[in-house]
């Protein structure tokens, strides 16, 4: 029995990341989840999140995942979600302020798109915690 798998997080701009790991831990829009080899088949939706993983020779990983699909095999797991970024590519202070503009749009929220505005509070709010933990 396999005791890894293929992770490939693919954005519309580019292959993000793809390796052998162990064990993943994501966010999809109905909780949390955790993934290892020989996991059963699934498609799930994505939340904005910090996806945390482990590499083959036991680094631990982690990155901002956006909205997007989760397609999980036996043996493969692939992201495909609107960005990805690793920690040290975020800009804490460009997220703080999208965090701010949310939260004001969503206080005030006359004839505005509701929806809209809580996807982009959850991924300033990913954003953060990815860079900051």
């Amino acid at each position: 029995m396999a005791t890894n798998m293929k992770l490939s997080i693919l954005t519309p701009e580019k292959t993000f990341y793809v390796g052998e790991v162990s064990e993943i831990i994501t966010q999809t829009v109905e909780g949390a989840v955790g993934i290892l080899a020989n996991h059963s088949d699934m498609v799930a939706f994505l939340n904005p999140t910090e996806t945390k993983f482990i590499e083959a020779n036991g680094t631990e990983k982690k990155a901002f995942t956006s909205t997007g699909v989760l397609n999980v095999g036996a043996d493969e797991v692939t992201f495909m979600c609107d960005a990805s970024e690793w920690p040290e590519e975020i800009d804490v202070n460009r997220a703080e302020e999208a965090k701010e503009r949310a939260e004001s749009r969503l206080k005030n929220a006359k004839d505005i798109d509701v929806t809209r505005a809580e996807i982009a509070l959850a991924r300033a709010l990913a954003r953060i915690k990815t860079k900051k933990s």
